[in-house]
C-alpha cells in the first residue's frame, strides 16, 4: 500500500524495501521526469509471469479461457501501474482469476501441462521478463540521477538536523518500557517507536523476520483489515485526469468563475470577506508568477507561509500559487513562538516567506519587543498586494511543473518538539478520492450522479461546507481548502470564538445552509450546552433566518476518541430540535492523525463492501454497517487490554447504574479509510494481537504522508514499522500512529494515545480467588490500564469546581505510578485588583478536592492515585490542535519530572500506591541493624568471613635525622625545643610569608627562644597565670600563637585555642567563647594586636558585654602578649622548663576545641606523651626530614593544622612557614605558588583550601614564580576528613594542579577525628584512591557487598561509589567493632570504628584532672578505654588482651584490595579503611539503615534550583524530615515536592514524610558553608524556622505533624 508515496525516496527519507508501501513501479508517475511508466516489480513479475502461470496456463495456446486469462492478468498488471488498484487488491483479484480458471480446467490437463510446457511459451516468456527487468534497471537507474541532485536541493541544514542527534529520547520517554513475558520466542522492542539494537541492525539489512521461528500454533491472531475497492464509488472520469490540485483549480477557475470559493465570517456571524473561483484562479496565478520569476527558487525549493486563522482566503491564495510555481508550500501558524518560527525557516531552508502587511508589521513589532533578531536569508513578500494575474487573450497559462512534494506541515509532538510532515501532490489527490467517496456514498440526491458520487466536474455541482477549525492545518486544512479545491465546494469559515454566543452559531447555519459543517467536541458542546440552558436565546437569536438545521447532511467531528453519550445529546436535543430529521445520520466522528498530517483513518461511511475488509463481521440485532456503533464494555477486563462486550445495544436495560464503575461504553468511528490497510500491533512485541485485544493502530494507505521531514530515523521507526504475524513478518510497512484501540465487526474503537494510558501493577490484595491463583501461576509483574479520556470525564463529573484535568503515570522505583492534574478557581493566588495584596488559599478546600479526587478514581476505576496536584485555570501545559489550545499530557508529565509545574498544592496518597517500598520487617522486629538479634543472624550469615581489625606495626625508637639522636627520650615538645636551640641556634626556625610568597618575618630557634622567655615572663608577671591556670589563645595565623602555646606548656598553664571572632558571625562566635570561658573557669584571654583591636570595636565589645551580662558570665581578662617588655635572656637564663609535675600521663597541657558545623563543642586534652606520640606517628608514616621546611596555612587551633604550625618543625628540625589564611583568601595562588618555591615535601590543605585554590580554574605553570613554580617536589598533600571522603576532590585536585606539576599520588586522604588527628591516612601509599561501588541495597541491612560490573548501569541508582581513607599508620591499631554488642564485626559487614593508639586524646576534657573526668563521667571514659567482647571473654584475636579502643562513633569497614606496587608493578594486598558516616547521621526506618548524608545528596541533584548543600534529612518524633533551601519562588514549591519525593523514593526506595522549604539566607550554615543539621533540626521542632513551605507526603504519622 502507500504506493503514491515515493517522494518518500527523496532525501531526507531512506529508501523502501521493495515489499514495501512504494515498492511498486507506478510510483514513477508521481515524478514529472518525462518517465514512461514502468512494469511491476521484478518480484511480482516473477510470480506472475513464470511460477503462477506455468501452473495454470494450458499447453494449447488456442485455448479461448487461456485467452481471457491472459487479457484479464493485463488488465490487472495495467491497472496496478496506473494506481488504480493497490498491491493487496492486485494479489487478491490475481488469485482469484487463477483460481477461476483453474476450476474451468482439467485436473489431470493441468498437471500434464505443468510437466509439458511448450519451450516456445517459456522461451517468450522469459523475453518478456529479461525486457522487463531491462526497463526496471532503467527506471531505477534515472531516479537515482535525480535522487543525486534533488539531494543539493532538499537535504536539511545540518545544524537543523544535530538537534535530532538522539531521535530516540523523545520517543523513549513517551513510551516507557514495561515488563514483558521472558517466554516469548522472538526479539521484544520494549520501547514502541523505538526499536531494539538488534532490530535496528537487522532493518538496516531489510532482514526483518525474528531471530526465532514464532510459534503461533495456539494463538488466533487478527489479522490486518484489507481495503475495500473504489471501483463503483470513485472519481468520475473528468476527475480522474487530474494528478494535482494546481490543474484543478485553473479548470474552476474557467467552469465555476462566478460561484463564491471562500467565505469567511466576522466575530458577530456577518461576511467579512469572500473569493470567488475567477478571483481565487487568478490571484493564485499571480502568486505563482511572481514566485517563478522574481524568487530565484528551484522547483521543490520551500516557501513558508504566515497567515492568521481568519487570513483564509490569503492563505488559500498562497499555498495555490505555491502549487501553481512548483514550490513545496511551509504553512507556518502566526501563534507559534518565535523559536519554533525560527526553526522551521531553518529546518526547510526557506529563503522565502508569504503573508500580508499586518502580519509583517505585527511580526516586526514582536521581534523589537521581545529583543530578537529578524530571521536571517529570509526575504518576506506581502501577498494581498500582488493582485491578479491577467494573461493576454487566447494565451494558455504557464506550464505546471509540479514537484513531488505539495507541502510541510508542522506540528508538535506530544513532548513538544516539532516535527515536519511532508505531503506530496499524489497524496492529496488520494487524500480526496477517499474523502470524495465517502462524502458522496450517502443518500442519494438530484444533485449527484446515480452512482452517488460527487458531479464535481460539472459547474452547477457544488455544497457548502462550514467550519471553525483552524483551516492551515490538520483536518481543517485538508476539508476546509484542498477539499474545496477538488470538489468545488464553498467553504465558510467563522472563528470559534463565535460558538460562546449563545445562537450564533445556528443563526450563521440557518443562513448559508451548509451540507457538511465540520467541528470538533468542545466547540459542539458549548453550542449544544448553551442552546439546553438558553433555549429562547438561540431559537429567537434572528427573526430573518430562523433557527433552521435540515440542510445539514454531515457533522463532521474531528476527534481521538469517541463520545457516544454526547451523540444523543447532540442528536436529540439539539440537531433533531432545530429542524434535522435525519440527526443520528448527520453525526460522523473522525479519527484523524493531527501529529501525521491530519489524515482521516476512520470514519463512518455508506461504501459498502465490508466483506472485503477480510474480518469476522458478527450480526449485530437492530444495527446497520452505516450505523454509529457502540459498545458496553467490562472495565475489570479492560484493565487488562481484554475487551469484553457485555451488550452491543445503545441502550441495554440495568446498565444505567453500572456505567462508569463497572462498564465503559464506547463508540466507534466506522470502518477504516476506503484503501487504508489497519491493523492492531502490541506496541512493546510489535506483533498481531489476537482478536478482541487491545492494541496500537498500525495504518497503511496511499492517503498517508511518507515521513518526517528530516528525520530519516523517526521516519524509519514510525512510518516504515514492521509487525510479525503467525507466519511471521508482514510483508507490509505500516504508520505507528500511537492510538490504542481495537476493532470489533469491521469497525475501528479508540481508547486513546499511547501516552494517555496509564499502567500501574495490579495490587495483590485485589485479586480475587482466580486472579489471585493465576497471579502465583505467572511471576511476570501485571499490570492494570488505565485511559485518560476515561478518568477525565469521571473527574469532572464528581470533582466541583475542576476547569480541566490531565492524567498520565511515572516510572519510579521500578514501579508506574499515577499522577492527576486539576485546575481549578480554587487554586488562583493572583490579585482581585492590580494593586491589592495575593490572594489567599483555601487549604482545606484544596484538601478537600484532592482527597475526593483520590477516592472516587479509586472507588469508580481502581486507580491508586500516587499525587494529585492542582493549579490554576489556563496553566498547564497546552499543545494547540486545530486551533484550540488542550492540555498537553506528555508536555505536563515533562514538566512534572521537572519541577517547572505552576502548582500551587500537592497531596500524595503513597501508602496505597506505592508497593515497592523497602522493608525488613523481621529486622524491624527484632529492634533494628544494630540489635543483638540482628548482630547474631549476621554472625550466622557471615560465620565464614574473617573478622575486621588491623595489623599494629609498633615502633618505639625514633631517631633524629641530623643528630642521630633518640627522640623518644625526651619528655616534652618543650624539651625538644630547648635541644633545638642549643644544637642549632642560628638556622630558621620560624618564618611568616607576604602576599607575594616572600619572607616578610624570619625568627631563628635562638632569637625564638628568646621571644619565648619574654611571653612566658609577661603571662607570670603581667597576667598573673599560673600553673594549672586555663588560657583561651585567640590569635591570628603567626608566630606570636606558637610562642604562646609553648608558653603556656612551660608554666604548665593548659591552652586552650580558639579561632578568632567572626564580626558577620558574632551571634554564634560570642555565646561560643562566653561558654569556654564558663565550662572551663578560664583565668585569661591570649591575644595579639590584631585581635586586640577587633575585640575593641565598638560592635564587638558591646555584644561581648551584652551577652556576657545576658548568660551571667563574668568576662576574664584580655591580654595582648605582643606587648611584652624586651627580654634579652632565654629560656634556660630564666630556668623556664617544664616542671615534671606537668609530664604526669594523662594531665593536660592542651586541650583542642572542635566544632561541629553547628557550633556544637568536643574538647579532648592532650597530655605531653600524647603529644609527642602524634609526632612520632606523623614522622615516621609521612617520611619527614629536617631538610625540607614545612608550611601551615590554615586550620591552626587543632588537628593536622595545630601540628604543622607548632609541633612537627620543632620535633623534626626543619623550618616551618607560615602563610596568613587571610592572604591565601585573597590570593588563591598564593598557597600552591609557596609551596613550589619553598620546595614543600609535605603539607596540609583542607577542603575547602583545595577548593578555593582552584576558583580560578586550573593552575598555571610559571603563574608569578617561573620556574620555581613546580610542585615536583611536592609528595604529599594531607587532607584531612572527620567522615566520608569527597569523591570529586581527587581528580578535581589531580586536574586542577596537574599543569604545575603535582603527581597524583600525592594527593592524600586523612581520616581524623577528635580522639586521634591520624586514624589512617594514604600518604605515601603510591597508588591513586581506592574506589568502591557497594549495592545500597545491601548497605541499608547491614552489609557491604560490592555491585557487580554488570549492575553499574541497569541498577546505577543503588550503587554507591565511596573512596578509601587509607591504611592504618605506625602504632596504631583499628577493628571495626559492632556498635552494641562489641564483638568485632566480620568481613562484608560494617560496624563502629574503633582506633587503640599512645596517640589517642585522654579524653574528653572539663576543664579538670584526669582523674577528676574519670569520676565525673564514666561513659566518657568508656569511650577512650573500650574493650571488645572478644578480650573480655578471653576470646580476644589481636594483641594484648588489655588493648584499650577510642570509639569514633562513626561506621566504617576494612578491606583488603590488590594493587600493583612499585616499579615492577607488582600485585599487593593492602587493607584499607572506608569511612561511611557518623552514626549519629543515621536513622532507622522499617528495619533499614539509612545515611543522611545519601538521602541529602539525592535531593540535591534532583532540582537545579536547590542549592548546593542545600537540603538537611533527619528523623524527628518518627518523621523522616528534609529541610530544602531552594531559590524557587514560594508559589510553586508545591511542583517541587514530587520532584524531591521521586528522586528519593528512586534511590533510596525510602518515602519522606514531611518536606519543609526555606528560602535562600534562612538554611543554618557555617562559616565554612557547612549545612547545620542540628540546629536545624532544633529550630524545626521547635518551629523557629523560617519556613518558606511545608508539605505533608505521607499519611501514616499525619498526627505527628499537628503536634
Amino acid at each position: 500500500m502507500g504506493e503514491n508515496r515515493l517522494h518518500d525516496e527523496l532525501s531526507p527519507f531512506p529508501r523502501r524495501s521493495e515489499l514495501g508501501r512504494d515498492n511498486l513501479a507506478k510510483d514513477a508517475s508521481s515524478i514529472s521526469l518525462g518517465l514512461s511508466l514502468a512494469p511491476p516489480p521484478s518480484d511480482l513479475l516473477v510470480t506472475s509471469s513464470v511460477a503462477d502461470l506455468s501452473k495454470t496456463i494450458t499447453a494449447s495456446t488456442q485455448d479461448k479461457s487461456l485467452a481471457d486469462l491472459q487479457q484479464q492478468l493485463a488488465e490487472l498488471d495495467y491497472e496496478l501501474q496506473e494506481g488504480d488498484i493497490t498491491e493487496k487488491g492486485y494479489r487478491k483479484r490475481r488469485a482469484q482469476l487463477l483460481a477461476s480458471y483453474e476450476q474451468q480446467s482439467d485436473p489431470a490437463q493441468i498437471q500434464k501441462d505443468n510437466s509439458l510446457s511448450s519451450p516456445e511459451e517459456l522461451a517468450r516468456r522469459l523475453e518478456l521478463l529479461s525486457e522487463q527487468y531491462s526497463q526496471r534497471s532503467t527506471y531505477e537507474s534515472s531516479i537515482n540521477q535525480f535522487l543525486s541532485r534533488a539531494d543539493t536541493l532538499i537535504e536539511p541544514d545540518p545544524l537543523v538536523t544535530e538537534r535530532f542527534s538522539k531521535p530516540s529520547s523523545e520517543l523513549e520517554s513517551l513510551y516507557p518500557p514495561q515488563s514483558i513475558d521472558s517466554s516469548l520466542p522472538f526479539t521484544i522492542s520494549q520501547l514502541p517507536y523505538t526499536q531494539s539494537q538488534d532490530f535496528l541492525a537487522r532493518a538496516a539489512t531489510r532482514d526483518l523476520s525474528p531471530e526465532v521461528t514464532n510459534d503461533f500454533s495456539k494463538l488466533t491472531l487478527q489479522l490486518p483489515l484489507e481495503p475495500r475497492e473504489l471501483s463503483d464509488a470513485g472519481p468520475d472520469s473528468q476527475m480522474a485526469k487530474y494528478d494535482n490540485l494546481a490543474s484543478i483549480l485553473r479548470q474552476r477557475g474557467r467552469t465555476t468563475s462566478r460561484l463564491n470559493a471562500f467565505v469567511t465570517l466576522d466575530t458577530r456571524g456577518k461576511e467579512s470577506s469572500a473569493i470567488t473561483w475567477d478571483k481565487l484562479s487568478a490571484r493564485a496565478e499571480k502568486v505563482g508568477q511572481v514566485i517563478r520569476e522574481k524568487s530565484g527558487l528551484y522547483r521543490g525549493d520551500r516557501v513558508a507561509l504566515l497567515y492568521r486563522d481568519c487570513e483564509l482566503l490569503d492563505f488559500a491564495v498562497a499555498l495555490l500559487g505555491c502549487f501553481l510555481a512548483g514550490v513545496v508550500a511551509v504553512p507556518i501558524n502566526m501563534t507559534s513562538k518565535f523559536s519554533d518560527i525560527t526553526y522551521i525557516l531553518k529546518s526547510t531552508q526557506s529563503h522565502l516567506a508569504l503573508t500580508t502587511d499586518v502580519n509583517l508589521k505585527s511580526f516586526h513589532r514582536d521581534f523589537t519587543a521581545q529583543g530578537k533578531s529578524w530571521p536571517r536569508g529570509v526575504e518576506w513578500w506581502k501577498t494581498n498586494e500582488f493582485g491578479s494575474y491577467h494573461p493576454p487573450k487566447k494565451t494558455e497559462p504557464p506550464a505546471l511543473q509540479v514537484p513531488d512534494l505539495a507541502y510541510i506541515e508542522y506540528s508538535h509532538a506530544p513532548t513538544g518538539e516539532l516535527r515536519g510532515v511532508v505531503m506530496s501532490h499524489k497524496t492529496v489527490m488520494h487524500q480526496m478520492i477517499c474523502l470524495s467517496s465517502i462524502l458522496s456514498s450517502k443518500t442519494k440526491n438530484p444533485s449527484r450522479k446515480p452512482s452517488g458520487q460527487l458531479m464535481s466536474g460539472l459547474p452547477t455541482s457544488y455544497q457548502t461546507v462550514m467550519s471553525y477549525l483552524d483551516p492551515r492545518q490538520s483536518i481543517g486544512m485538508i476539508i476546509g481548502v484542498l477539499m474545496t479545491i477538488y470538489s468545488g465546494n464553498t467553504m465558510i469559515w467563522l472563528p470559534s470564538s463565535t460558538l460562546a454566543t449563545p445562537g450564533l452559531y445556528v443563526y450563521a447555519l440557518s443562513r448559508h445552509k451548509p451540507s457538511i459543517i465540520l467541528a470538533d467536541y468542545p466547540g459542539l458542546k458549548q453550542v449544544a450546552y448553551n442552546y439546553q440552558s438558553l433555549p429562547l436565546a438561540t431559537r429567537n437569536y434572528s427573526k430573518k433566518y430562523p433557527a433552521d438545521l435540515s440542510n445539514i447532511r454531515w457533522c463532521l467531528i474531528d476527534c481521538l476518541t469517541v463520545d457516544p453519550e454526547f451523540h444523543g445529546i447532540l442528536a436529540d436535543r439539539w440537531l433533531r430540535p432545530l429542524g434535522n430529521k435525519n440527526s443520528s445520520l448527520t453525526i460522523a466522528p473522525m479519527l484523524t492523525l493531527s501529529e501525521h498530517g491530519g489524515m482521516v483513518i476512520s470514519m463512518r461511511d455508506w461504501i459498502g463492501r465490508e466483506n472485503q475488509l477480510g474480518c469476522t463481521m458478527p450480526e449485530i440485532e437492530s444495527s446497520k454497517p452505516s450505523d454509529l456503533a457502540e459498545l458496553y464494555l467490562d472495565k475489570k477486563s479492560l484493565s487488562t487490554n481484554n475487551v469484553k462486550i457485555l451488550s452491543t445495544n445503545k441502550s441495554p436495560d440495568g446498565f444505567e447504574e453500572t456505567v462508569n464503575r463497572d462498564i465503559i461504553r464506547v463508540g466507534a468511528f466506522g470502518y477504516p479509510l476506503p484503501d487504508a490497510t489497519l491493523a492492531i500491533v502490541d506496541p512493546e512485541t510489535s506483533t498481531l494481537t489476537a482478536e478482541l485485544i487491545v492494541g496500537e493502530v498500525w495504518v497503511d494507505s496511499p492517503s498517508l504522508s511518507g515521513g518526517f521531514w528530516g528525520l530519516g530515523r523517526e521516519t524509519e521507526l514510525i512510518f516504515h514499522a514492521r509487525c510479525w504475524g503467525a507466519e511471521g513478518t508482514v510483508e507490509m510497512e505500516f504508520l505507528r500512529t500511537g492510538l490504542l484501540g481495537f476493532i470489533y465487526a469491521g469497525k475501528v474503537y479508540i481508547l486513546g494515545l499511547y501516552e494517555d494510558r496509564l499502567r500501574q501493577r495490579i495490587d495483590p490484595e485485589e485479586l480475587d480467588a482466580t486472579e489471585a491463583e493465576a497471579n502465583i501461576l505467572n511471576p511476570v509483574p501485571q499490570y492494570r490500564y488505565h485511559y485518560t479520556a476515561h478518568l477525565v470525564p469521571t473527574i469532572m463529573q464528581y470533582i466541583p469546581r475542576v476547569f480541566d484535568s490531565s492524567a498520565f503515570d511515572v516510572f519510579v522505583n521500578d514501579e508506574r505510578l499515577p499522577v492527576i492534574l486539576l485546575e481549578s478557581a480554587i487554586a488562583i493566588t493572583t490579585p482581585e485588583t492590580p494593586t491589592g495584596p495575593p490572594r489567599e488559599l483555601d487549604v482545606t478546600k484544596l484538601e478537600t478536592m484532592a482527597s475526593l479526587c483520590i477516592k472516587k478514581l479509586r472507588e469508580i476505576h481502581n486507580v491508586r492515585v500516587y499525587c494529585v496536584l492542582i493549579t490554576a485555570p489556563n496553566t498547564l501545559p497546552r499543545t494547540i490542535r486545530n486551533g484550540r489550545s488542550v492540555v498537553g499530557t506528555m508536555l505536563c508529565r515533562k514538566d512534572f519530572e521537572s519541577g517547572s509545574l505552576p502548582c500551587i498544592y500537592v497531596k500524595f496518597d503513597i501508602d496505597r500506591a506505592v508497593s515497592n517500598i523497602a522493608i525488613d520487617k523481621h529486622v524491624e522486629e527484632m529492634g533494628g541493624i544494630w540489635s543483638e538479634p540482628s548482630s547474631v543472624f549476621r554472625d550466622q550469615v557471615l560465620v565464614n568471613e574473617d573478622k575486621q581489625y588491623s595489623g599494629l606495626d609498633e615502633r618505639e625508637i625514633v631517631m633524629d635525622d641530623r643528630t642521630g639522636r633518640e627522640l623518644t627520650k625526651f619528655s616534652s615538645i618543650v624539651d625538644i625545643l630547648q635541644w633545638r636551640v642549643s644544637g642549632q641556634p642560628e638556622e630558621l626556625a620560624f618564618c611568616t610569608i607576604d602576599t607575594r610568597s616572600r619572607e616578610s618575618k624570619s625568627t631563628t630557634w635562638k632569637k625564638f627562644d628568646a621571644k619565648l622567655a619574654a611571653v612566658a615572663t609577661y603571662l607570670t608577671n603581667r597576667c598573673q597565670l599560673k600553673p594549672g591556670d586555663n588560657a583561651v589563645l585567640i590569635y591570628t595565623h603567626g608566630e606570636e600563637f606558637v610562642l604562646a602555646v609553648y608558653a603556656c606548656m612551660i608554666l604548665g598553664i593548659v591552652a586552650l585555642p580558639l579561632h578568632p571572632l567572626d564580626p558577620d558571625r558574632l551571634n554564634e562566635d560570642v555565646p561560643a567563647l562566653l561558654g569556654v570561658i564558663s565550662d572551663y573557669k578560664v583565668r585569661a584571654i591570649l591575644v595579639n594586636t590584631e585581635i586586640d583591636h577587633a575585640l575593641k570595636q565598638k560592635a564587638t565589645a558591646q555584644h561581648l558585654k551584652q551577652s556576657a551580662h545576658a548568660a551571667r558570665v563574668t568576662m576574664c581578662p584580655i591580654y595582648n602578649t605582643m606587648k611584652h617588655g624586651k627580654v634579652n635572656l632565654s629560656c634556660k637564663d630564666l630556668k623556664l622548663k617544664v616542671n615534671p609535675k606537668f609530664i604526669t600521663p594523662g594531665r593536660p597541657a592542651i586541650s583542642w576545641m572542635y566544632w561541629t558545623s553547628d557550633q556544637r563543642r568536643t574538647t579532648v586534652s592532650l597530655a605531653h606523651d600524647t603529644i609527642l606520640e602524634m609526632c612520632k606517628i606523623q614522622k615516621e608514616t609521612c617520611q619527614m626530614s629536617y631538610s625540607l621546611p614545612l608550611l601551615a596555612c590554615a586550620r591552626s587551633t587543632n588537628g593536622l593544622g595545630f601540628l604543622h604550625t607548632c609541633l612537627l618543625g620543632i620535633y623534626v628540625g626543619a623550618s616551618t612557614y607560615l602563610l596568613s589564611p587571610v592572604d591565601f583568601a585573597a590570593s588563591p595562588q598564593l598557597w600552591p605558588l609557596s609551596l613550589a618555591r619553598y620546595k614543600v615535601k609535605d603539607t596540609y590543605a583542607t577542603p575547602q583550601m583545595v577548593d578555593h585554590a582552584m576558583t580560578g580554574g586550573p593552575l598555571k605553570a610559571g603563574g608569578g614564580g617561573g620556574s620555581s613554580s613546580s610542585l615536583s617536589d611536592l609528595r604529599n598533600v594531607a587532607i584531612p576528613f572527620d567522615s566520608r571522603p569527597r569523591t570529586d576532590l581527587f581528580a578535581k585536585m589531580r586536574f586542577g594542579f596537574a599543569s604545575i606539576g603535582l603527581d597524583g599520588t600525592a594527593i592524600n586522604s586523612v581520616y581524623t577525628h577528635a580522639m586521634n588527628v591520624m586514624v589512617t591516612t594514604r600518604s605515601y601509599m603510591s597508588i591513586e584512591p581506592v574506589e568502591l561501588k557497594i549495592d545500597m541495597r545491601e548497605l541499608r541491612r547491614g552489609y557491604v557487598v560490592v555491585a557487580p560490573p554488570q549492575e553499574g548501569n541497569q541498577h546505577q541508582r543503588f550503587v554507591l561509589s565511596i573512596q578509601d581513607s587509607g591504611m592504618v599508620p605506625i602504632n596504631t591499631h583499628v577493628a571495626v567493632v559492632h556498635p552494641e554488642t562489641r564483638r568485632l564485626c566480620r568481613a562484608s559487614e560494617f560496624g563502629e570504628i574503633w582506633v587503640a593508639s599512645k596517640a589517642n586524646a585522654v579524653g574528653f576534657w572539663n576543664g579538670t584532672s584526669a582523674q577528676a573526668m574519670k569520676m565525673q563521667n564514666p561513659l566518657d571514659t568508656m569511650r577512650f578505654e573500650a574493650t571488645t567482647a572478644e578480650a573480655d571473654s578471653g576470646s580476644y584475636v589481636y594483641g594484648d588482651k588489655n588493648l584499650k579502643y577510642g570509639r569514633t562513633g562513626d561506621l566504617g569497614f576494612l578491606r583488603t584490595v590488590a594493587r600493583p606496587v612499585g616499579p615492577g608493578g607488582s600485585m599487593v594486598d593492602i587493607q584499607v579503611l572506608f569511612i561511611l558516616g557518623a552514626i549519629g547521621d543515621t536513622f532507622e526506618v522499617s528495619g533499614l539503615n539509612h545515611f543522611a548524608v545519601d538521602i541529602e545528596a539525592t535531593i540535591e541533584r534532583s532540582h537545579r534550583s536547590i542549592t548546593r548543600d542545600g537540603s538537611a534529612v533527619f528523623q524527628a518524633g518518627g518523621l523522616v524530615v528534609a529541610v530544602v533551601e531552594s531559590t524557587s519562588r514560594t508559589s510553586i514549591l508545591a511542583a517541587l515536592v514530587p520532584v524531591i519525593v521521586n528522586a528519593v523514593l528512586n534511590e533510596h526506595q525510602l518515602v519522606l514524610d514531611v518536606i519543609t522549604f526555606v528560602g535562600k539566607g534562612n538554611f543554618s550554615r557555617s562559616r565554612l558553608n557547612e549545612k547545620q543539621r542540628g540546629r536545624i533540626l532544633a529550630a524545626w521542632v521547635t518551629r523557629r524556622l523560617k519556613i518558606a513551605a511545608q508539605f505533608r507526603v505521607s499519611n501514616r504519622r499525619a498526627v505527628a505533624i499537628e503536634q
